[in-house]
Order: structure tokens, then sequence, then C-alpha cells
């Protein structure tokens, strides 16, 4: 060790001591006397002296530069500049100059470039070396931040499994880029022509903030020339972690259908989470446990995670910190049915932050059990809303079927968005609701659904061949939900951007060629309470994005919760629903200021 860090003084030494004789004998156009090249040679060791002694300061043999880089560069110019400028001053205070006074700037100029030569040709060696053997070559589809990360990887892991040979971009500016040596040949049109011309055999999806759209293009043009295609995550899901190689996966089904372009920074607006009590509802299920996740990055004082399902509640707690114990105050077990018990845990550890994800979601089933839907959706949302008189901020999170509802699911969600107006009201705090629509890989969504049936050898079975859906990935969802709590104004629901709505046969579709089975697709008919296409806005709502490109906010007209009360009587299932639609089409009070 003490060899290999004095090996790089003797280098600059000798480069000093070259580059002082190459400037004598440029001064003297290579004739110069003997005691011209003397007087040089006499300032060549307190030049290595005064190298050593800079250098060490900035830290050049003490091995903190193992690998030359801009910090290296910076070390080595700030030396040399150091040492020609003692070197100057010296030889103009002596009576006597012993060399000319520009020798020393022509010398460490010479010098500098020698230096920063044999640190290029050091680490093109150890790149050389480190260079993958026998790995496959691979074309990275986009030249961008992501692609030069994975590039630079690739080339520096001995043991990768891949090594890039070219780039393809459509930006027409980057044509003749190169990242690490690595060249753009070519754009979208020209993959197949990469593909045969270099050998490659595999595709990288190098974009870590694309639209489904561009993924879905691009891998039918790799499948149709034969290749392999895989993707890095989206930016949503890599949150502040930069991409690795080890990120490479397959395609999923969220690549293709549920990719959005955020490109807010999410630190910049989620700040009103750090060193806050922050309380989630829901916190096992696939809203709430992302949401947690996605809160835990901010810092909050204190994450406390609330669910009736001991089980989920100790995976999502895992997911945050794998040592987690359920014994864990943060974790919190109990029913918003439970109005006592919800009033106590709010008094109790007072949260100022609460995201209400705790509800019944599955259409089908609540449109059989609508008492169901009104305890836990309406009533438990009252319960929350009622224990918390002293948070700084509350979002509901709301579901696109609230908008014109036609459905248990969609009535009981429009009343809690409205009961949240009303709480809004009349509370010190923020209170506001978010409305997206289907999220993929959600539990019991119709990705889950299908991916069961397929495994299960099929049919995969859809409602009707034109029915179609607004579609989020549950990062990408929860990304945009913690921007909007941090724009809302009180008493709004806001309005996620969802892209253009999906054909649902078209999941199917995309998800059975996934799978490579031959799978038939099979048409039921739509079931009670459901729409061939949802909206996002209801009858009267204007689309305003005052804020965020993103986000649009929408008037919610109050609901009293003393028209709650014909829900709790008992009554039929038709019943139950034609009151549901009663409530939820109540006339709104009068205003009431706070």
């Amino acid at each position: 060790m003490r060899a290999a860090r004095l090996l790089p003084l003797l280098v600059d030494g000798a480069a000093w001591a070259a580059g002082l004789v190459m400037a004598v004998l440029a001064r003297y156009d290579l004739a110069p006397h003997r005691h011209q090249v003397a007087g040089a040679l006499a300032v060549v060791l307190p030049a290595v002296v005064l190298q050593a002694a800079v250098g060490h300061t900035r830290g050049l043999y003490r091995g903190r530069y193992r690998f030359s880089g801009f910090d290296d560069i910076r070390a080595v110019a700030f030396t040399a500049v150091i040492v020609t400028l003692v070197l100057t001053v010296t030889d103009l205070m002596l009576t006597r100059h012993p060399i000319p006074p520009g020798l020393p700037t022509i010398g460490g100029a010479v010098a500098l470039v020698l230096m920063l030569g044999v640190r290029y040709l050091r680490r093109a060696r150890l790149s050389r070396r480190r260079r993958p053997r026998g790995a496959d070559p691979v074309i990275l589809f986009g030249a961008g931040a992501a692609a030069e990360v994975l590039v630079d990887s690739m080339l520096h892991d001995p043991s990768g499994r891949y090594v890039p040979v070219g780039l393809i971009d459509d930006d027409p500016r980057k044509r003749s880029l190169r990242l690490r040596g690595v060249p753009v040949l070519g754009a979208r049109d020209d993959l197949a022509a990469v593909l045969a011309r270099t050998g490659a055999e595999l595709v990288v999806f190098a974009v870590a903030n694309a639209d489904a759209a561009l993924v879905r293009d691009v891998r039918d043009r790799v499948t149709a020339a034969g290749a392999g295609f895989r993707v890095v995550p989206s930016a949503s899901e890599l949150m502040n972690h930069p991409v690795e190689v080890g990120d490479i996966r397959e395609v999923q089904v969220t690549d293709l259908l549920g990719r959005h372009q955020i490109d807010t920074d999410l630190s910049a607006i989620g700040g009103y989470l750090t060193g806050k009590r922050v309380l989630v509802t829901g916190a096992g299920g696939s809203i709430g446990s992302e949401l947690c996740r996605q809160i835990h990055h901010f810092g909050p004082a204190e994450l406390m995670m609330l669910d009736r399902d001991e089980t989920s509640l100790l995976a999502v707690q895992l997911s945050i910190d794998p040592r987690a114990h359920l014994d864990d105050p943060r974790v919190i077990l109990a029913d918003l049915r439970d109005g006592p018990r919800i009033r106590e845990i709010l008094r109790t550890r007072r949260p100022q932050v609460v995201f209400h994800a705790a509800a019944l979601k599955h259409l089908a089933l609540l449109q059989r059990h609508p008492v169901e839907a009104i305890k836990t959706n309406v009533l438990g949302t009252l319960n929350v809303l009622e224990a918390a008189e002293s948070v700084e901020r509350f979002v509901n999170i709301s579901t696109d079927k609230a908008a014109d509802p036609s459905s248990v699911l969609g009535y009981s969600k429009r009343i809690t968005e409205r009961l949240t107006a009303w709480t809004a009201r009349r509370r010190p705090g923020t209170f506001l609701s978010v409305r997206f629509g289907n999220v993929l890989g959600s539990r019991g969504s119709v990705f889950t659904t299908f991916s069961t049936q397929i495994a299960e050898g099929g049919p995969v079975t859809v409602t009707h061949p034109d029915v179609t859906r607004y579609f989020m990935t549950t990062q990408e969802a929860v990304h945009l939900v913690i921007q909007a709590a941090a724009i809302g104004l009180d008493g709004e629901a806001l309005v996620l951007e969802m892209g253009a709505p999906v054909r649902i046969a078209e999941v199917a579709r995309q998800m059975v060629a996934l799978s490579k089975k031959q799978i038939p697709i099979e048409f039921t008919g739509l079931r009670p309470g459901e729409k061939l296409a949802e909206s996002l806005f209801g009858t009267g709502e204007v689309d305003r994005r005052p804020f965020h490109p993103l986000i649009s906010h929408v008037e919610v007209p109050p609901l009293d919760p003393v028209r709650l009360r014909p829900l709790f009587a008992e009554a039929d299932t038709a019943v139950q629903i034609a009151r549901l639609s009663e409530v939820c089409d109540a006339p709104a009070p009068a205003p009431v200021l706070r």
C-alpha cells in the first residue's frame, strides 16, 4: 500500500523534472548552455518537495483519489498552480535568478499535462481491466441520465451480465453523442437495423420517466426484431434511489399501461410531512402501504400506520423497516367502525397530517352488500373526520367512481367527499379529497384478477369489449396524492391526471401476451352499477389546474352528517342503494362562516 501511494509522487516528480527541462529546451531553441540546464535541474528538487507538500494536503498521495475523476483533476491542477506560483515568486525575490522568471510557468504547464496524461492512461487501463468479459451485448434505449449511470455501471463491473454496445435515442441532437465511449447508433426507427449490425439480442429501456405509450411502442419494435426487452423502473418507483444495473427487470403490464411522466420535484412539495406526526388509515392496503413507504422518505416525526388487518400491518411495517416488530407503537390495530376507539387514538396520538385511505372498494361485492359500504366507507370516514379536531391537514382518498356515481362504491365515496367538505367549513385545518381511477397492481384490481386467471390457465374474463378505465401504478398515484395534498385548498376534491382511458380488453391482451400462453378471453357483460366508461369529473365540475398541470381542482358541495340518518335504518339491498343515491344528491346546507 505504501509503495502504491509513493508511485504517484514519483510520477509527479518526474513530470516536474521533464517539464522544467523541456521548458529550458523550448526557451533556448533546443540549444541551452550548460549552466542554463544546471539552473533548471536545481529547481527540480524544490519543485518535487513543494509538489509533495501541497499534494499531501490535497490528498493526492494518501489514497483519496483511487480512480481518476474531476476531483482528482482539480487537486492536481491546484497543486501544480501553487507550486508554479511559489517557484516564480521565489525566483523573482532572489538577486541572481537561477532561471528565467517565465520558466516555472512553462514547466508547470508541461508537468500538469504529463501528470494528467499519466492518470488518464491509468484510468483507461483500469477501465479495460474492469470491463466485463463474456457479458451479453445490449442496446440501451435512451441516452439520458439513467442510461449514463447504467453504461458506467455496466462497463465497470467485471462480473456483470451486460455490456453496452450502442444507444438508441429519438433526440436528433444526440446523434453524435457518446456515453463513456458507447455511441448513439440511431433513433427508434433504426432499432431492427442496429440489433442486426451489433449482434445484440437484448434492448434495455433506460428511460426512467417515460410514458406507457413509448414503452409499448419500443417493446413492440424490439419483439418484432426478435430481441429481448427489459426496462428500468419508473421514476416514481425509484424515488430518490438512482437507477442501477440490478434494477433492470422484465417488462410488466404496469409499464405498458400505467407509466406517466411526473416531473415535479416531490422533495420540494413533500416538505410539509417532514418533522410532522402523520397518520395513515388503511395502512395495510395497496394505496395506504405505498403512502407509508413514500411518506417515510420525508422524515416525519412519527409515522402512525392504522389498519384492522394485523397481517397487512406487519407486511407494510417490514417493507419500511425489516427489523420491525408488531409491538412497535407506530403500528395501530383498530377498526374505523369503532368511533370511540378512533377518537381515543387521535386524541392521544395527536396526528398533524392524516391520510385517510381505509375503505371497502370492490364494486360488485358492495353492490350486493351496501350496508358494509355504509359502515366502513361512510360511517368509518365520519368517525375519523369527527375525531380529527386538531389536525393541520386531512386527505381523504376518493375514486373516479364518485364522479356522477352509479354504484354503491361511487355513492359511498361521493358522500365521503361531501362529508370532508362539510368538515372543512367547521375545522381550522385543511380538509380535502383526492380522486383518481383504477390502480394497477392494487389488491383485488383487474390486474390481480387477470393474473390469477392466467396462472390457472384461463379463461380471462372481461365484462365488455368496449369498457374503458383510467389506470395508474400505485407509485404514480401516491406520488401525485402527496403533491396534491400540499397544494389543495379547503373542501376541494383534487382530481389526478390519469392519461387516456385504456380498454380493459387491451389490458387482458397485454397480460396474456406477456404470459406467453395461449389463453382465451371471454366477455361476460357489464355488472350492476358498472359504467362502460368512467369519468374523472361529475356534472357541473370544471377542470381547473391552477397550480400543477397533472392535478385538477373541483369544488365539492358539503353534506351535513344529519342527512346520513336514513342510511342506518334496516332495509333490503335495493332500498339501501336507493337511500345512498338520495343522500349522495342531497342539497348542500347554507354556507357557515368559521
